[in-house]
């Protein structure tokens, strides 16, 4: 077996959506190092430009395609505009997610408060959105073509319910469950189905619940460090690894319906 091209990504077309983000736009990156064209998605076009710029002035090749991922419509006009400018999409990273300031439960209160609304706001952000919309419009191509694989991003959290942020939690959950049966459904198909969960990393969305003014660790960050065996958070380009190899038809041609945890050994700590 040839191993130089295990992580060749040259004859790949990479969606990223949710691109315009920290993490997604760093996984964006990583895939259009390792060669693959990259269409970045997300409803910023500002961001999502200077991550394309980004990608271009590092050799890559990418550009920035609006669109609202719970929208079936206006994904389908993006999917004709990436097949349009590259071709038929080979990946997929369903990047886009969080949570609901309303679904995130206050110190000293209950589920029994938690307002309906706010709760499927973060399911259709985190699975209908996250997941399900985005498979249901780029995979049927891949599948006509025999290769295809999508990553799905979950979240410890889905693993390890977390306190306090229950609606999150549950999406996340489900959007392992649903990485699991797609993954079964188009397995004969060349259509591989798998997720990352990422531990716990800073980005815009948490850096407030994870860091104090002064740099120092909140209470719930030192709690998360605490139950860290590498005892630090991790870095957006940690997760490069685990994306290009998910990606790369060489490198997991026998890999669907696995979740793979990027999380510093968080989910080892029992007590």
């Amino acid at each position: 077996m040839n191993t130089n091209n295990l992580f060749d990504l040259s004859n790949d077309v990479a969606v990223v959506i949710g691109g315009t983000g920290e993490l997604g736009g760093h996984m964006a990156e990583a895939l259009g190092s390792a060669g693959a064209k990259i269409a970045v998605l997300g409803r910023n076009a500002e961001r999502g430009n200077a991550r394309a710029e980004k990608i271009i002035s590092a050799g890559g090749d990418a550009k920035f395609f609006a669109a609202d991922g719970l929208k079936k419509e206006s994904l389908e006009a993006a999917n004709d505009a990436v097949t349009q400018w590259a071709g038929t999409p080979t990946v997929l990273v369903n990047a886009a997610g969080g949570n609901h300031p309303d679904a995130t439960i206050p110190p000293g209160g209950d589920i029994c408060g938690l307002p309906t609304e706010a709760w499927q706001s973060v399911f259709d952000l985190n699975l209908v959105g996250g997941a399900l919309l985005p498979s249901q419009v780029f995979a049927p191509a891949m599948i006509k073509s025999g290769v295809g694989s999508i990553i799905n991003i979950a979240s410890m959290s889905g693993i390890i319910p977390l306190s306090r942020v229950v609606a999150y939690s549950a999406a996340k959950a489900a959007v392992i469950n649903f990485t699991l049966w797609l993954a079964r459904e188009w397995a004969t198909t060349g259509v591989r189905v798998n997720a990352i969960s990422p531990g716990f990393f800073p980005a815009e969305q948490n850096r407030k619940l994870l860091f104090n003014e002064d740099g120092t660790y909140t209470e719930r960050g030192g709690q998360i460090i605490g139950h860290t065996p590498m005892a630090r958070f991790g870095k957006p380009e940690e997760l490069a690894g685990a994306v290009i190899w998910l990606a790369s038809r060489n490198a997991s041609s026998f890999v669907t319906g696995q979740n793979i945890a990027v999380d510093g050994g968080f989910a080892s700590v029992t007590i």
